[in-house]
């Protein structure tokens, strides 16, 4: 391979790319300096595509690092000493920054979520922040690769559940059966069918928008026929999983629960997302033709593998940038400096289990009841506590839940009833958040949620809120964000729930809330022995 020197001493391109030794050590030291900020979100990472909804993961960086090498051919070396790094090493910084914070925290998704944002900032800085814009595609990708965060995954999986019930029930009724749909739980009065969690198409979902997005990318067509193409991943998803909810609510009904958990076994994973893949392609090709496009689907989509190792050698040519030196010193330095930082001591306090909480309350007697294995599995708490309360004095009891969890840093995190309620067949009538009073108790007046479900011709009224570290919060936001500032201040990220339902008779809803915040008044105070402040 052939190079020239040309004047101002920096090694050119003439018949091929020429190794840059100085560049390339700086260039591989920002990179492995990463791996002691990074390691505890990349462990996070791998247990996620571990995990059936996330197993697509690892196809991702593939993917994505074959778009940037094609993206490479639109972006020639540079002619010209470039001098718009420096905004790329802003972005690097913000990443480490970010990184550092949910170590503190000790939450990997945090972490994983910096991970992005370094890797784009590390691109800016290479290339400069004009030429490196270009290569956007190929690193938003890599956002498919990120599981989504506990609270969000849980509420997005609990809609897709009610969406995809309420289309398959209403695709078994135009099949003639008869079926009532009670939150996720479809009746087809032998049987009842549950739309857990694995069934709400969440699984499907993530893969299909990848793809989608791929193809848009690579697709050689009108701008709209991109955006139709990305904006039905979605509701394709949906769909499709609705569809396969629907015929298993035929079969059972024509030929019983064997038939259909044979179709289940068959119509799941990779043979739904084969399916709308096709589809996709069915749309792309159905847009060409309406818009005169007659060349065959191949040739629209720029599928070009050559001269891709010519790309991939020109990363052995990087230059020995002031801002990639910066770049580099600055992870490494950080790297170093959590590394060697102690331990952070951390802990929540001690605390009573829930086993010693009282039976007996100001007229009120308990009883406890222990959750099913496979909903205390779901759970996820390190303690809780089921117990039904009476009292002579009033006209229904009260359902008393709490749960507690010492740290929410690794996968297990408080679960909104509002997620929870419909897989039990109730249909949420209203929910809000409302501010009670309770005069006397060291709460005084705080904001919980109110919310009306209903199952057939019953309704219950539930209050809930998240309790913890001394704060309480109705929104699961609110209570997220104050988790991660405790964590960043103390070091803690222990918290519960605590729910109590009653139910609403003749005597209405009014005379609920009014029993919900007797009984709420006469145990709010011994919630710190257990969940502590």
């Amino acid at each position: 391979m052939a190079a020239t020197v040309e004047s101002n001493g920096r090694v050119g391109l003439l018949a091929g790319p020429v190794a840059n030794p100085a560049g390339l050590f700086w260039f591989a030291l920002t990179i492995l300096s990463t791996l002691p900020l990074f390691r505890f979100g990349l462990a996070g990472l791998a247990d996620a595509w571990s995990r059936p909804e996330f197993s697509h993961g690892p196809v991702i960086p593939v993917l994505s690092f074959y778009m940037f090498l094609r993206e490479m051919k639109t972006v020639p070396p540079a002619a010209a000493p470039v001098t718009d790094r420096w905004p790329g090493v802003a972005v690097i910084g913000l990443g480490l920054a970010i990184a550092l914070a949910g170590n503190l925290v000790a939450i990997d998704d945090v972490v994983f979520y910096a991970l992005i944002v370094w890797i784009a900032g590390l691109v800016l800085t290479s290339f400069g922040w004009k030429r490196g814009l270009v290569f956007w595609p190929s690193v938003l990708h890599l956002v498919f690769m990120l599981p989504l965060p506990q609270f969000l995954y849980w509420k997005i999986n609990a809609s897709l559940q009610l969406v995809s019930s309420g289309i398959g029930v209403w695709l078994v009724q135009g099949a003639g059966v008869p079926v009532f749909l009670e939150g996720n739980i479809i009746d087809l009065g032998v049987y009842k069918l549950q739309v857990a969690e694995a069934c709400s198409g969440l699984r499907y979902l993530f893969p299909i928008m990848s793809f989608t997005y791929v193809f848009a990318v690579l697709y050689r067509g009108p701008v709209w026929h991109k955006l139709v193409l990305l904006l039905s991943a979605i509701p394709l998803a949906v769909l499709m999983n609705s569809l396969r909810i629907g015929v298993i609510g035929i079969l059972v009904d024509r030929y019983g629960i064997a038939q259909a958990e044979g179709f289940l076994h068959v119509f799941e994973g990779w043979v739904i997302f084969l399916a709308c893949i096709a589809i996709l392609f069915l749309m792309a090709r159905i847009m060409q033709r309406l818009s005169g496009d007659r060349r065959p689907l191949g040739e629209a989509l720029e599928l070009d593998f050559s001269g891709l190792g010519g790309e991939l050698a020109r990363i052995f040519t990087i230059q020995p940038s002031r801002a990639l030196v910066i770049a580099a010193l600055m992870t490494a330095t950080l790297s170093a400096a959590w590394t060697l930082a102690p331990a952070r001591a951390g802990h929540p306090p001690e605390r009573d289990p829930f086993g010693l909480f009282p039976r007996e309350i100001a007229g009120w007697s308990g009883i406890t009841t222990a959750l099913e294995p496979r909903i205390e599995a779901a759970l996820g708490a390190d303690d809780y506590l089921a117990a039904f309360y009476s009292n002579p004095e009033e006209t229904a009891g009260v359902d008393f839940f709490l749960s507690y969890y010492r740290t929410q840093t690794e996968g297990e995190v408080i679960h909104s009833p509002e997620a929870c309620m419909p897989s039990a067949g109730w249909e949420v009538f209203s929910i809000d958040p409302v501010t009670v009073e309770l005069p006397g108790t060291r709460f005084g007046s705080f904001e919980l949620n109110r919310a009306v479900i209903q199952k057939g011709a019953e309704q219950q009224l539930v209050y809930y809120w998240f309790e913890g570290r001394g704060r309480r919060a109705a929104s699961e936001f609110v209570a997220k964000f104050a988790m991660l500032a405790d964590g960043m201040r103390a070091g803690r990220s222990d918290g519960g729930l605590v729910r109590v339902i009653t139910a609403i008779g003749e005597d209405g809803v009014a005379a609920a809330d009014t029993r919900l915040q007797r009984f709420l008044a006469a145990t709010v105070d011994r919630l710190d022995r257990f969940i502590p402040e």
